[in-house]
């Protein structure tokens, strides 16, 4: 395992699970910078959106629904939306095509969009919809972004992942479920590795080029879209729900709120303290901390779901999983 433990060490950020979006923006402006975020309007993402906005930024939000992204960012000036489906590979080269074309460059990519607690569905290629979506859906995409992003001269990845990671590695025998039962957390567990991985990978080819890249966990957050189909008799069974299926108040005041939740998201994307390190796994507007099993976790006690596993930065794991994610969906990204 080859794990760069000397950067994936917390900071001095002056910031904590509590600091909120705005908080982080304070004093930093964007003006002339150009951002996308792919699913800006809605949830952490649309929270995001407004903050980059508010610091001056123009933001592209790429969205699947249309008219949803549109009635969410109405009255939000400088933010255009795109038409965008991760699970579609030719959505994703006209999406591309389309902003490489305009000749902007892009300083910001943040890959926000995820989905979580489905059953097994796959696109149309066969791949698992998590995989799909959460990663390979943002590598397609961002490689194809790689000339405005090194255009830009100082540009940021962001790949919004999870604590979720915790649940499971990459596995690269069976990334497919083909011979495996489904189970939904473990496609979500290693999807959210997957990104982790990426960013480790991505950072270490394109930091030559001053284009950097990270993962982050953005909290355990109240009131986004992420669990409309979640199973709510397994939130019961860890004790976060009563039987009615409803939030325990205990639990929902620990939780972050949507402000606090796309905190981290905004630090990783403006934060002077990253600009000689990427690479890097963050929480709570810092980078985190490695868990190496010294960390108890607790549900319903939300501050403890925090840890970065080795695995999901390990550098010969993100090599393997950039090969294999060239091969699965049949492009080459090379970072020149």
């Amino acid at each position: 395992m080859k794990l760069n433990q000397n950067v994936q060490q917390p900071l001095t950020s002056g910031f904590n699970a509590k600091s909120t979006a705005q908080d982080v923006i304070k004093g930093i402006d964007l003006s002339d910078k150009t951002v996308i975020i792919t699913g800006g309007y809605a949830g952490i993402g649309l929270e995001t959106t407004k903050t980059l906005v508010s610091a001056g930024a123009k933001v592209i939000a790429p969205a699947r629904d249309i008219e949803k992204a549109g009635k969410n960012l109405a009255g939000i000036d400088y933010v255009e939306i795109e038409y965008l489906d991760l699970m579609n590979p030719e959505s994703i080269n006209a999406f591309a095509e389309k902003f490489i074309a305009s000749g902007r460059a892009l300083d910001l990519l943040i890959n926000n969009a995820g989905i979580m607690w489905v059953p097994l569905r796959r696109d149309p290629r066969g791949i698992e919809s998590q995989l799909a979506t959460n990663y390979l859906g943002t590598f397609h995409l961002t490689a194809k972004l790689w000339p405005a992003l090194k255009k830009a001269d100082g540009a940021r990845v962001i790949n919004v992942s999870s604590y979720g990671h915790q649940i499971a590695p990459f596995d690269f025998e069976d990334p497919n479920f083909e011979h495996r039962e489904y189970q939904t957390l473990l496609g979500y567990g290693q999807s959210k590795t997957a990104c982790n991985l990426f960013a480790v990978a991505l950072d270490q080819k394109a930091k030559e080029f001053n284009v950097r890249a990270y993962s982050l966990h953005p909290g355990s957050v109240y009131g986004t879209d992420l669990g409309r189909e979640e199973p709510i008799e397994l939130f019961k069974q860890i004790g976060t729900h009563d039987e009615n299926g409803n939030i325990k108040p205990e639990v929902e005041a620990r939780l972050k709120t949507i402000p606090q939740g796309a905190a981290t998201t905004v630090w990783c994307s403006v934060s002077p303290l990253l600009n000689n390190i990427g690479g890097v796994y963050c929480e709570d507007c810092n980078i985190a901390e490695i868990d190496f099993g010294q960390i108890e976790h607790r549900f319903d006690e939300p501050s403890t779901i925090r840890g970065v596993q080795p695995y999901s930065i390990d550098q010969e794991n993100a090599d393997r999983l950039w090969k294999l994610s060239e091969e699965m969906i049949s492009i080459k990204f090379n970072v020149e």
